[in-house]
Parts: structure tokens; sequence; C-alpha cells
């Protein structure tokens, strides 16, 4: 954002007010004034206490300060007021609108971040997409990816400001918070034939935010958009590959949607239809019967690709116990899980029980 912006609202306000109203960015220094001469100078306390207190107005070294509304928790840029009088603090409130407002004007007209972030919330029409690229000398048929950064533990400002390190290039790359924990990242690429590109990025951007041993995330990887309006839905599959890998891939930190496999499908599917299957499936027994450590058996069963005797290694028992043990299945359940259309039903069915076990209120 242009200082040369808000400077030209707070000299308008010196028609208003005999008082000194400015603008400071996150280091404390200011960068536009209606007192020319104390542009440039530097409150890195006020900056500090600016930070502590969130959103409110504070007081510090006779100003009032209040932080312009940003992407981040972290303020970017605040205004203040000379005197800390209730004067002080209603010029300053007044200030921070219209300085606001300004901010808000330039960005959606000249800022690509802001466009870009407009794109994948669904707030541009499609129409408008080629229009304002073009005003913007925007690329519109470059391949780009869209990530989503979910973090788990972790301050949010720091790991925004952590992955903005790692991209550089604010003119091709983009990265923009999107909730109170999740951040976007828009990647153009370089090679949109090289599927492993995506994921080269989120392993860097998770061992980078990880370091700290404080951090902890997923991140979702959605499909290559070909052209700019294709966007949004590669950020809605990165957002679907989080929801879907917390069911599904539990072990996961990194998913891509275009690994998801039917577990995507079982996600979009109504509860009822999902226990309708299951009622169908187990009609002998339900699923609820098999225990803990029958399943485990089943899983590593399937682990092993139905190899019985791989899958009797792997769990330390005779072969012969393991087919009296898939009998016993069987007897329970109707399904013979060495036979592979059995063995597709019941992993299937588990998938199934396991996401009506996440999601028991999803109709």
């Amino acid at each position: 954002m242009s200082g040369r912006i808000f400077q030209s609202v707070v000299l308008q306000l010196r028609e208003s007010t005999e008082r000194a109203v400015g603008v400071i960015d996150s280091q404390g220094t200011v960068i536009a004034c209606n007192e020319l001469s104390e542009i440039g100078t530097q409150w890195s306390d006020a900056a500090d206490l600016i930070a502590a207190s969130g959103t409110g107005i504070v007081a510090c070294n006779g100003m009032v300060f209040k932080p312009l509304s940003g992407w981040t928790a972290h303020f970017d840029y605040a205004v203040f007021t000379h005197g800390t009088d209730s004067e002080a603090r209603l010029i300053c409130s007044m200030a921070a609108v219209a300085l606001n407002g300004a901010r808000t004007h330039y960005e959606s007209k000249y800022d690509k971040s802001t466009f870009i972030k407009n794109i994948v919330s669904d707030n541009v029409l499609q129409s408008d997409i080629f229009v304002r690229a073009k005003e913007l000398h925007f690329a519109i048929d470059q391949p780009r990816v869209a990530l989503l950064v979910q973090l788990n533990t972790g301050d949010p400002g720091a790991a925004w400001e952590t992955i903005s390190g790692l991209l550089p290039d604010r003119q091709m790359d983009f990265v923009f918070p999107v909730d109170n924990a999740g951040i976007a990242v828009i990647r153009q690429l370089q090679d949109p034939a090289d599927l492993k590109e995506s994921e080269l990025l989120a392993r860097q951007i998770e061992a980078t935010l990880t370091s700290d041993g404080e951090t902890t995330c997923m991140i979702g990887i959605g499909t290559t958009a070909h052209v700019l309006q294709e966007l949004a839905k590669s950020y809605k599959e990165a957002r679907i590959a989080i929801e879907v890998g917390r069911v599904f891939e539990t072990e996961k930190t990194i998913i891509n949607y275009e690994h998801l496999g039917i577990g995507r499908l079982i996600y979009q599917l109504p509860t009822t239809l999902c226990e309708m299957f299951l009622q169908e499936v187990f009609k002998r027994n339900p699923i609820d019967a098999l225990d803990s450590e029958t399943l485990f058996t089943i899983n590593k069963f399937f682990e092993n690709n139905l190899n019985v005797s791989e899958t009797a290694r792997k769990l330390f028992v005779h072969r012969n116990t393991l087919v009296y043990r898939l009998e016993k299945i069987k007897k329970l359940t109707g399904l013979d899980l060495r036979e592979f259309d059995d063995a597709i039903t019941f992993k299937v069915a588990l998938m199934v029980k396991k996401y009506l076990a996440s999601r028991p209120t999803r109709q």
C-alpha cells in the first residue's frame, strides 16, 4: 500500500481538525501525517503496544493509536492522533474509518493480492475477472495452484510472514489469511506437467513452519488452475482435501485433492444413505459386532494387499491362524475378504463407518 494514498487522506483532514493525524507502519515509522515534519519519525514502543493490544484504541507518548483493518491478526498500519482526551479518540476513530475506506478502494482497484483473494473467495463475478485482470496487467492463462495451510497450533501472523518469506515474488505468488487459522497460498507453476511441484512446495512450507517445534499444520493441495477463473475451484479442492484428510488420512499432514480417491466420494454422501449402505452390507451382524482385534487384523490384511502369508508374517501369527480368523469374519459378516469383490465392499464399509463417526450430524 503506497504511503501517498494515506497522505492524501490525512492532508484532507487538516480542514476538519487542528490535531496532528497520521499513519505509522508495523515498525512504528510515520509514513503519512498532516504535520509534514513528523514523517519518518520512529515510534517502535507504540508499535509494540499496538501489536499487543488488538484492535482497540491505545494511548502512548501523549497520543492515541488505532490499527487499521488488515488480513492478519498482526497490524500492518495504525492511525494516530495527538492527545489522549475524548476528542482525540473520536478523531482517531473517524480517521481510521476514512483511511480504511481509502485503503480498500486502492487495493480493490490496484492491488493484485486483493484481486486474487476476491477470486478464491468468490467475491468477484466470473465475467469481471477478465476485465480486472486486464486492468492489472495480470496473465489469465498462466497455470496456478491453490494450497491451504490450516494451523493446528502456532501463531497465524508469524506463519503468514514465514510463508510470505518463502514466496518473495509478490507479482506471481500470493499468500493471505482466509480465517483465524487458515492461510491460502496461490503459486504460479513453472511446469504444469510436473505434478510434484505443488507437493514439494507443501513439504517446504511444512518443514519451515514446524521447525520451531511449536507449530503444527495440515496442508491441502488443489488441482491445477489453467486459467484464472479456475482458482476458486482449486482453492475449494484444497479445503476439501484437508476436511477429507482429517477423516480418512489421519496420519498424513499433506493431502492432495487428486489422491483422495474414494474417500472424496464418500465425504459427499448424505449420512442417511451411508447408514442404509451399512445396513445392507452387514445384514447378519452390524459392523460394531467386530472387536478391535478383528478390525486390526482386517486392516493389516488390506495393508498387505489381501496377501495371507505376508499378513500372517506381519501379525506374527501362523498362516492357519489368520485363515481361521478370516473364516470367522466370513461367518459374522457374510463377506470373504479373500475374494476381491467382498474385500472392496468391506473396505468401503469401513470408510463409510469412519466417515459417519466423524460427522454424526451432517445430512
